[in-house]
């Protein structure tokens, strides 16, 4: 049964997908598999054990399973001063 969510792009993330955010439909059971359908579509170059990954403004297992309208966010590694 495919699961709609918004996801939120930052970083080089944002910068590979070419937008901030996105409504999409999926497949995937959790969200591990969301981020591989998402990385496939946008070629991201991060592997998964180099992200965080957020849902509902918490930060969540990648495991987790994937609920209908759910904000899901990526995170990328950032480097500041």
């Amino acid at each position: 049964m495919s699961v709609a969510v918004r996801v939120l792009y930052f970083a080089s993330l944002r910068e590979r997908a070419g937008h901030a955010e996105e409504h999409w439909r999926s497949d995937a059971l959790d969200l591990a598999g969301l981020y591989d359908e998402l990385d496939a579509r946008h070629a991201f170059g991060w592997p998964r054990t180099q992200l965080r990954v957020a849902v509902d403004g918490a930060f969540a297992a990648w495991s987790a399973p994937l609920r209908a309208d759910s904000e899901v966010v990526f995170i990328p590694p950032v480097s500041g001063g």
